[in-house]
C-alpha cells in the first residue's frame, strides 16, 4: 500500500471535521502572519532604536510586541486545540471502526488471527497512528504556512542573501527522505514485534492455570524475555538512527547560517544593507530552518505511523466472509423443521463434512455424538452460519438460512457450549447479555429455572456481584448454570447444547442437567454429548465419524444393532 493511498483513506477520516479544520488553518494562517512579523521587527528594533535612538519606536515598539505575541498565543493554542482534537477524534472513530469490523467477520477470521496481534493493531498500531496524526496535523501544517511566510520576509529584506541560503533548504530535505525509508522499515518490524509480544502475554496470562500446573514459570518468564529483548533491539537500532540524524540537520543548518552571516555581513560593511535588515534576515532565516529541523525530529513518528496505517488498514480491506445479502429477508418465528441436504464443508481445504443429509422436526431433541474429531461441533456451527458450506443446503421452515437476515436467524437460535463464555460484568448483565431491557422479575425467573438463584442469593450484591474475568469468582458449575440462564431468558426456539455438562464433576453436571432440562422444554434442541448417560432419552440419536452420519435411531436400538453407538457405549460404561 503506496503513502499516497494510507494519505488518502487518513484525508476521508478527517473529511467530516473540514469546517473544524478550516478554522483551525485560518488560526494557523494568523500564527504565521505574526511569526514574519516578528522577524521583521527585529529591523526597526535595531535601526530605529540602538542606531537611530529614536524615543517615539521605543515607546512603540515593546507594546507593539506584547499584543503581537499575545495576538499569536492566542491563535496557536486554537489552532493547536483544534487540530488536536481533530487527530483525536479520527483515532476514536477509526478505533471503533475496527473494533467493529473485527467482530464483523466469522468464526473462521478468529481461527487464523491471533488475540494478541488483534489487541496489538487496536491499541498500539492504533496508538501510532495518533502520534502520526498529530505530528502531521498539528505541526507540519502550520510550520508550512510559517515558512511561506517568512520566506516572503527575507525575500522582501534582500533577495540575494534569501536565494544564497535556500542552497540549502534541498540539502536539509536527503537525510529526511533517506532516514524516512528506515523509519519506515524497522516500524513495520517494531510493530510486527510488539503484536508478537502481545500473543506471549495473552496466552501466558489466560493459561496460567496451565503454566502454574506445569511448573513452567520460568519457561514462560524466559519466552517473554527472548521477545522483549528482540523488540528492545529493532527500537535501538531505530533509535541510532534518529539519532544520527538530529546531529547531521544541525550540521546542515550551522553551515547555512554561517555562509549567511559571511555573506551579509560584508553586505553591512560595504553599506547595501543596514544591520537591522541584516539580523531581521537572520532571525527570520533561523525561524525557517526550525520547523525543517522539527520534520526531521518528528519524521520516525511519522514514518511508524504509516506503517501502522497500513497495517490497520489491511485489517479493515479483509471483507466478512459471512454477510446478509442484500435482499436477505427476516426469518419468520421457527415452526416446522430444520433440513441439511447434500451438505459438504471443508476447511482449509480439508474435508470435515461429506454428503450430510438430515432432518430435524419442531420440537425434537435430537443427540448427535461420534468420537473427537468427527465433525459434530462443525455440524452445529452451520446452523446459525458461523461458517457456510461448500455444497448443498440448510434450510429452517423451507429457507435456506443464506438467504435470511443473519441477525433474525441467530436471534432463534441459543447456544451453550462446553467452554463457558462470561464477562467481567455483574451477574445481571451476564444473564441479560444481548437485551438489557430485561426486568430483574424476568432475570431471577431465568436464574431460578437454571438452577443458579440459589448460589446467587448467596452473594454479597446478589445480581450485581461483579463475576471476574471469564467468571473467575465462580465455580464451573454456576458459571454454566449463569450461560443456561442467559440461554433461558433469550427464548429462542432452536437451541444448541455443545457438550455443556463435560467439563463438570458428578454433583456439578447433576445441577446442570436439572437446569437443561427445564431450557430444552418446547424447544428444538440439538446436542453434542460426551456423557452418553446425558442424552439417552434424547428423541433420535445420530452417530458422526470421519464427516459422515453413519447410524441413526433411539439409544435402545442403536445398541442392538450392535454398531459405532454400541462402541462408544463400551468404552464409557460396560469396561
Amino acid at each position: 500500500m503506496s503513502n499516497k493511498t494510507v494519505l488518502k483513506r487518513l484525508y476521508r477520516l478527517i473529511y467530516p471535521y473540514r469546517y473544524q479544520f478550516l478554522i483551525a488553518m485560518f488560526a494557523a494562517l494568523v500564527v504565521a502572519g505574526l511569526s514574519g512579523a516578528q522577524a521583521y521587527m527585529v529591523k526597526p528594533l535595531l535601526d530605529k532604536i540602538f542606531f537611530e535612538k529614536s524615543t517615539y519606536y521605543l515607546t512603540i515598539l515593546p507594546f507593539a510586541l506584547v499584543v503581537l505575541f499575545a495576538v499569536k498565543g492566542f491563535f496557536y493554542g486554537l489552532n493547536f486545540y483544534l487540530l488536536e482534537k481533530i487527530g483525536q477524534t479520527v483515532i476514536r472513530d477509526m478505533r471503533v471502526s475496527l473494533f467493529r469490523h473485527i467482530h464483523s467477520q466469522s468464526l473462521s477470521f478468529f481461527h487464523k488471527n491471533p488475540t494478541g496481534e488483534l489487541i496489538s493493531r487496536l491499541i498500539s498500531d492504533v496508538g501510532l497512528i495518533q502520534n502520526s496524526i498529530s505530528s502531521v496535523v498539528v505541526g507540519l501544517l502550520r510550520d508550512f504556512f510559517q515558512v511561506i511566510v517568512l520566506l516572503f520576509v527575507i525575500f522582501y529584506m534582500n533577495w540575494k542573501l534569501a536565494l544564497l541560503s535556500l542552497i540549502f533548504l534541498p540539502t536539509a530535505a536527503i537525510p529526511i527522505v533517506y532516514f524516512g525509508k528506515a523509519f519506515r522499515r524497522l516500524g513495520t518490524k517494531i510493530q510486527e514485534e510488539t503484536a508478537t509480544l502481545s500473543k506471549i502475554i495473552h496466552e501466558s496470562i489466560t493459561g496460567a492455570p496451565v503454566v502454574k500446573a506445569f511448573s513452567m514459570e520460568k519457561y514462560e518468564t524466559k519466552r517473554f524475555s527472548f521477545q522483549a529483548l528482540s523488540l528492545f533491539s529493532i527500537t535501538m537500532e531505530d533509535k541510532r538512527i534518529y539519532t544520527l540524524q538530529h546531529p547531521l540537520m544541525e550540521i546542515i543548518a550551522s553551515i547555512a547560517i554561517a555562509i549567511t552571516i559571511w555573506f551579509g555581513g560584508k553586505e553591512v560593511i560595504a553599506g547595501n544593507a543596514t544591520p537591522g535588515t541584516f539580523f531581521a534576515f537572520i532571525a527570520a532565516f533561523i525561524m525557517i530552518y526550525d520547523p525543517i529541523k522539527k520534520v526531521s525530529k518528528i519524521n520516525s513518528s511519522i514514518q511508524h505511523g504509516l506503517a501502522a496505517s497500513i497495517r490497520v488498514f489491511t485489517l479493515l480491506d479483509v471483507m466478512p466472509d459471512i454477510v446478509s445479502k442484500p435482499d436477505a429477508k427476516e426469518m419468520a418465528p421457527f415452526t416446522r423443521e430444520i433440513a441439511m441436504k447434500d451438505l459438504h464443508f471443508k476447511y482449509e481445504n480439508e474435508p470435515v463434512l461429506t454428503n450430510i443429509n438430515l432432518t430435524v422436526p419442531a420440537g425434537q431433541i435430537l443427540a448427535i455424538v461420534g468420537p473427537s474429531g468427527a465433525g459434530k461441533s462443525t455440524l452445529i456451527n452451520l446452523i446459525p452460519r458461523f461458517f457456510d458450506i461448500e455444497e448443498g443446503s440448510i434450510s429452517i421452515d423451507g429457507q435456506d438460512i443464506r438467504d435470511i437476515n443473519l441477525q433474525s436467524l441467530r436471534e432463534q437460535i441459543a447456544i451453550v457450549t462446553q467452554h463457558t463464555i462470561l464477562f467481567n460484568e455483574t451477574i445481571r448483565n451476564n444473564i441479560a447479555y444481548g437485551d438489557s431491557n430485561k426486568s430483574d422479575e424476568e432475570i431471577r425467573s431465568a436464574a431460578d429455572a437454571a438452577h443458579a438463584l440459589s448460589f446467587i442469593d448467596k452473594l454479597p450484591k446478589g445480581l450485581d456481584t461483579v463475576i471476574g474475568e471469564s467468571g473467575m469468582m465462580l465455580s464451573g458449575g454456576e458459571r454454566q448454570r449463569l450461560s443456561i440462564a442467559r440461554a433461558i431468558l433469550k427464548n429462542a426456539p432452536i437451541l444448541v447444547l455443545d457438550e455443556a455438562t463435560s467439563a463438570l464433576d458428578t454433583e456439578s453436571e447433576r445441577e446442570v442437567q436439572k437446569a437443561l432440562e427445564n431450557l430444552m422444554k418446547d424447544r428444538t434442541t440439538l446436542v453434542i454429548a460426551h456423557r452418553l448417560s446425558t442424552i439417552r432419552n434424547a428423541d433420535r440419536i445420530i452417530v458422526v465419524k470421519d464427516g459422515r452420519i453413519v447410524e441413526e435411531g433411539t439409544h435402545d436400538r442403536l445398541i442392538a444393532i450392535c454398531g459405532e453407538y454400541e462402541k462408544l457405549y463400551n468404552m464409557q460404561y460396560r469396561n
